[in-house]
């Protein structure tokens, strides 16, 4: 892209990112022309927020850092600038208030996405400090660039170009692609010499693998999804209050207590989600994986040892386990769909599966499926202000970056810091600031 002469910035994407960015550069009195291929802004958005829109985490900051993984390092000086606390008081200056939920999280009091799009829509039009608003441009796929470097869109008017000083490309994973995120940037980044991490689901759910779980892992083939007696039945059900363990990748054992829920070939759901990374890389690794489930993570092994063992009569094997043990439902089906009669009738195996129950995962669902995508836009590309260091004026921001995290609020937050950060890089690129 050519050294600038006018202050006219394209942002490509109308998700968090880039309405975050459109607004610090429009603010700035800059010129901001912002391209969605979708009929309108912030899809996704109002998808992930149907059931509650989550902003972010009020989690202590020194917490909140270490969810970004091996990228923390990356996103750790985006988040000073721009964290929990600083969303909080972003949405407030909307008119949009926020409380802390239990576990935690953070959300609008109204818990809907759509009242804070819609105030923000209206600051992105017209800007607290005058001058001309965000012109949005719907309809319009950025297919790369035309011959003489100027942008090409794609409308239902046919290809054209448009020219700008400096781009900000909020493009999006790979997720949700009906939404607009579809990873077809990807071929025209790597043309251009831009270094890219292969695009794989995060937040996503796994299928699991029959192979008899008492069996250390192997390479035999698993057939995939559980008994059609268990999918019919449990498929849709939260396993609830459960703890979750299995290898950190570091030697040691990540292990998280909350609720998933079975689908009909596997889990998924927010305990999943939070070691997601770990199942898929050490399924990409080992070609499967052993997930540790425990059905009473608030027992001891001893206690619950005693509650097997006690003597049960004329009980049936389930009774015994609901009246000592509260076990019953989907937990109790787990059990019968996982461990053989043998283990079934040895106190001592039954108590140890209670409290480690073996899942065994063979395959990540498709990425379209995820909530979000891992991979992209590799930061050793990118210098300190998210500008390509081999396309100087273009930036990069969002889920297209190569990080990721669970659900909880970390997704969001760390997507609108990167478009904060990209739009400042701009203003500099620009002269708008030293």
């Amino acid at each position: 892209m050519n050294a600038p002469a006018q202050g006219r910035v394209a942002v490509i994407g109308g998700g968090p990112a880039g309405l975050m960015a459109a607004e610090v550069l429009v603010e700035a009195g800059l010129s901001v022309d912002l391209y969605d291929a979708m009929p309108s802004v912030g899809r996704k958005f109002l998808l992930a927020g149907k059931g509650g829109l989550n902003l972010t985490h009020a989690e202590p900051f020194e917490s909140f850092l270490p969810r970004y993984g091996a990228r923390q390092p990356q996103v750790e000086p985006l988040l000073r600038e721009f964290g929990p606390a600083e969303l909080r008081q972003w949405a407030q200056d909307l008119g949009i208030a926020t409380f802390v939920g239990s576990s935690g999280r953070v959300f609008p009091t109204d818990m809907k996405a759509a009242p804070l799009l819609r105030a923000w829509l209206q600051r992105l039009r017209h800007p607290r400090h005058g001058g001309a608003g965000v012109q949005f441009h719907m309809r319009h796929r950025w297919t790369g660039w035309c011959e003489d470097g100027r942008l090409c869109l794609q409308t239902s008017q046919g290809q054209h170009c448009e020219a700008a000083d400096a781009l900000v490309l909020a493009l999006g994973g790979a997720s949700w692609s009906r939404l607009g995120s579809n990873g077809a940037w990807v071929p025209w980044l790597a043309a251009r010499g831009v270094p890219l991490s292969p695009l794989m689901p995060a937040n996503c759910g796994f299928d699991v693998g029959r192979i008899a779980p008492t069996q250390a892992p192997t390479t035999q083939p698993a057939q995939v999804g559980w008994s059609p007696h268990f999918a019919s039945r449990f498929a849709g059900q939260p396993l609830k209050t459960v703890a979750i363990s299995c290898p950190d990748g570091q030697g040691g054992v990540f292990r998280r207590k909350g609720e998933f829920v079975a689908t009909a070939s596997g889990v998924e759901g927010s305990l999943i989600y939070a070691a997601a990374h770990l199942l898929r890389d050490a399924i990409g690794r080992e070609g499967q994986t052993l997930l540790q489930l425990d059905l009473l993570p608030d027992h001891s092994a001893a206690q619950v040892l005693a509650g097997v063992a006690h003597p049960r009569g004329s009980k049936s094997l389930s009774s015994h386990l609901k009246s000592r043990l509260g076990l019953e439902g989907i937990k109790m089906a787990l059990l019968h769909e996982v461990l053989d009669k043998p283990a079934l009738q040895d106190p001592k195996l039954l108590a140890a599966a209670i409290k480690a129950l073996p899942l065994r995962l063979v395959a990540a669902r498709p990425i379209d499926e995820a909530i979000s995508s891992a991979g992209g836009v590799r930061f050793e590309g990118l210098d300190d202000r998210l500008m390509l260091r081999n396309l100087p004026g273009v930036f990069c921001a969002g889920e297209m970056l190569d990080w990721e995290a669970p659900t909880g609020g970390y997704l969001l937050t760390a997507c609108l810091a990167s478009g904060r950060r990209a739009a400042q890089g701009v203003k500099r690129y620009l002269g708008v600031i030293v």
